[in-house]
């Protein structure tokens, strides 16, 4: 009997895995260094039926890297619902058809969503291969709060746009959102979306990652303005993916206001942990805080 493509470790916390995958398969690749590309990812670009892709000149770089020979076919925001009654043709076929975006974890700011929406309406089976994604590769290399975090894709290209769904976020955030915010952003509009957020959001603590896991990788951490100026004197090049931290104060004012948001809907003890993870400050002083609130009620 031939080798079974899909081998599952043998450990007990992979017991429930099963041995093979069909039907639809989101398969994560490096969104840099081919080595991040996991054995089972491997396995499936191999052994499917079909693989689709943003863009075959791309994914067949990888592929060939990888010494893979599956068929190719495209699939992106143009041709997406227009593709989707004969792939699911192929799934009702008990073909395994695996979709890849051209970096990364497919649908996070790529094509397939409308896919994998259809796909599940049609009753058939949609499984993942877990890997690389940028905005949370970004998230633990940025020094910022991990959780609760809020990732918004790319901003939009016109300023007027972009400000707007800033300041959407800034009233949000007045309204008791606390989290860390991360983006993608191409180069050329790097410098003119720092200063936006800048302008709406204040200079508050963030990181811009850029060619994350490749050989210029590089995080440049510090205070929106000091970043603006990092890229002001060097213009970068290659993808960048933007993490700003939550609100911070040491003012007791405002952090009664966060603290008081954040009470109005959960305890006094999450309320506090809460803060304390968006801002920095020390806990007893939170809590403290806190409970002095709590007092006042």
């Amino acid at each position: 009997m031939p080798a079974d493509p899909f081998p599952t470790a043998p450990d007990e916390a992979n017991d429930s895995a099963p041995a093979t995958l069909s039907g639809l398969v989101l398969v994560s690749t490096p969104i840099g260094n081919l080595g991040d590309v996991s054995a089972r990812a491997r396995a499936v670009l191999c052994n499917c039926d079909l693989i689709l892709c943003e863009d075959t000149r791309r994914t067949g770089w990888l592929l060939g890297a990888l010494d893979v020979r599956t068929r190719t076919a495209t699939l992106h925001e143009h041709n997406e619902d227009g593709k989707i009654p004969l792939i699911l043709e192929r799934l009702r076929a008990n073909q395994t058809i695996a979709l890849v975006s051209d970096a990364g974890t497919p649908l996070v700011s790529d094509p397939g969503y409308r896919l994998v929406r259809a796909t599940i309406a049609a009753g058939l089976p949609v499984s993942a291969i877990p890997g690389p994604n940028a905005a949370v590769t970004a998230l633990i290399l940025s020094g910022l709060p991990p959780a609760p975090f809020l990732f918004l894709g790319f901003p939009n290209a016109k300023q007027a746009a972009r400000r707007a769904s800033f300041s959407n976020l800034r009233a949000a955030e007045r309204a008791g959102l606390l989290a860390t915010l991360i983006w993608y952003e191409a180069p050329h509009r790097l410098v003119e979306t720092l200063v936006d957020l800048l302008d709406i959001f204040g200079d508050r603590s963030a990181a811009a990652g850029r060619e994350l896991t490749k050989r210029f990788e590089t995080v440049v951490r510090g205070k929106v303005s000091e970043i603006v100026g990092v890229f002001e004197n060097d213009a970068p090049r290659g993808e960048i993916t933007i993490v700003l931290g939550p609100p911070e104060s040491d003012d007791p004012e405002d952090l009664d206001a966060l603290l008081r948001r954040a009470m109005a809907t959960q305890s006094m003890k999450d309320a506090a942990a809460m803060v304390c993870a968006a801002t920095g400050l020390p806990r007893k002083a939170v809590y403290a805080q806190a409970l002095r609130l709590m007092g006042e009620r």
